[in-house]
């Protein structure tokens, strides 16, 4: 089995997804922001902090090269992580990569009720965070849309959906 990446915009389930799809195929599953803060022993805002965005995007390509070489693992990657370097050309030589696509409304719903604080969208209403969600998927999805399957997720409210979800992204995918 070729491994497997995850994609798409903060919120749209890729760690869920990721986790259920790794236990669902018998494979290993990281979160590559996780994968990141344990090798260096720090949280991705420490490191954004201390090097700024370029010497985190430095960080988290290398990164990337690390953990898309093993085999029969499933990747979520940080939702800019395609949109730097080479690595969304990368991640598809290497890997099956899956764009999970949802809409700027529902991914703000989703961020809302999530319970990780997230920096980036902090203190902001729901009408500004539905906003900014649209502005930087419209910077993104030109790279998210490079993946070698796109699939929706608008629908993902419930454990069952997710279940339900991982049988329909095996189908889809082949995998």
């Amino acid at each position: 089995m070729k491994s497997i990446i995850l994609l798409g915009y903060m919120g749209a389930g890729k760690t869920t997804i990721g986790h259920a799809l790794a236990k669902d195929l018998g494979v290993q599953f990281y979160d590559l922001d996780w994968y990141i803060e344990m090798r260096f022993h720090k949280t991705v805002a420490q490191i954004f902090q201390e090097r700024g965005e370029e010497g985190f995007r430095e960080i988290e390509r290398n990164m990337l090269h690390e953990v898309a070489e093993f085999e029969n693992v499933v990747i979520s990657c940080g939702g800019g992580t395609p949109c730097f370097f080479d690595n969304m050309d990368y991640m598809n030589s290497l890997c099956t990569t899956i764009y999970l696509k949802a809409s700027a409304e529902v991914l703000s719903a989703h961020l809302k009720m999530g319970r990780v604080v997230r920096p980036l969208i902090v203190g902001k209403s729901e009408e500004e965070l539905t906003a900014y969600i649209q502005e930087m998927l419209n910077t993104r999805e030109p790279f998210y849309m490079k993946a070698k399957h796109i699939f929706d997720v608008d629908l993902l409210n419930s454990r069952e959906k997710v279940d339900e979800s991982v049988k329909m992204l095996r189908d889809a995918t082949g995998i």
